[in-house]
């Protein structure tokens, strides 16, 4: 069973648009809680989840900014710094997710991911 214990920095895309986040993890046996913190409008949220080998679901609850709760599934890498998946809002809202334990080629990460996207975008045009 893959730990999550602690500090990651992440990524998660709504509408090809990221936004980052701080989660803090704690973790006992295969459960997790913790919290996260949006670099966003939506702000603090409290997180419960579960540990399967190293597949992972979590449940993002926002303190004050939306009531509608947001499920977070993946997996773990094999040395459990990197983590990723899908999150969705009941049926209407999707998208992808990652989180590393260390952040420091999280921006790199992102900035391949926009430059990709635009070249994608430009691409697409007659």
């Amino acid at each position: 069973m893959a730990d999550l214990s602690g500090c990651w920095l992440g990524t998660y895309w709504q509408n090809e648009m990221p936004s980052r986040f701080e989660a803090t993890f704690v973790q006992s046996g295969n459960v997790f809680n913790g919290s996260i913190l949006d670099d966003n409008y939506l702000g603090e949220a409290t997180v419960r989840g579960e540990v399967i080998g190293r597949s992972i679901s979590f449940t993002k609850f926002y303190l004050v900014t939306s009531p509608s709760p947001v499920i977070y599934t993946g997996t773990v890498s094999e040395n459990e710094d990197y983590m990723q998946g899908k999150w969705n809002i009941g049926f209407h809202y999707s998208g992808l997710w990652e989180a590393r334990r260390n952040g420091e080629n999280l921006i790199v990460d992102l900035q391949t991911w926009l430059e990709k996207q635009t070249l994608l975008t430009t691409s697409k045009k007659p």
